[in-house]
């Protein structure tokens, strides 16, 4: 055996052996619940909404003479505050059960995000990184949430689970 491809074999065994391995790059697990009825939530922090304001807060009013010329400027400091326009929020919000997350399914999802613009990746049945950043950025700009999880009223806005009982009866 020559030098180099004793150097090389060991090289290219381990990169087989890294292709076995699940892809590295999985979307952050988000915990799911279940309820008694087999419904499945997951849960979102929003972050609190903080405004900062800087404004200028007379000090001393300006001295004027009694022809207007000013004979003292006024004197002002400057104050920066903040104001908590909306509180940090736990949100609950119902999700697809892992169980039904199957490949067949996640290529469905990477076709729809795909004929959305959202998902650019090769249609392969793993909700991996690529797939979580396609579902969260649809999410995002779609009024969903903001996690690679696919929630339920997403999933159904694009015909991926039947719509529910309840909005089926309100469109009858």
């Amino acid at each position: 055996m020559t030098k180099p491809f004793r150097i090389l074999a060991p090289i290219a065994g381990a990169l087989v052996l890294a292709a076995c391995v699940a892809p590295a790059n999985v979307p952050d697990e988000t915990p799911i619940t279940t309820d008694g009825a087999g419904r499945c939530f997951a849960q979102e922090t929003t972050p609190a909404v903080i405004e900062t304001v800087t404004e200028q807060i007379i000090v001393q009013p300006a001295v004027l003479d009694s022809d207007g010329t000013v004979r003292s400027p006024a004197a002002f400091r400057t104050v920066t505050r903040q104001r908590i326009l909306r509180e940090r929020r736990e949100v609950e919000f119902e999700t697809l059960c892992p169980d039904a997350l199957t490949p067949q399914f996640v290529a469905s999802v990477q076709r729809a995000l795909g004929a959305r613009g959202f998902y650019r990746g090769e249609i392969t049945g793993v909700l991996d990184a690529r797939t979580g950043r396609a579902i969260q950025t649809y999410q995002r700009q779609n009024g969903g949430h903001d996690l690679p999880v696919l929630d339920i009223e997403t999933a159904r806005g694009l015909g991926l689970v039947a719509l529910s009982s309840a909005v089926l009866n309100a469109e009858g």
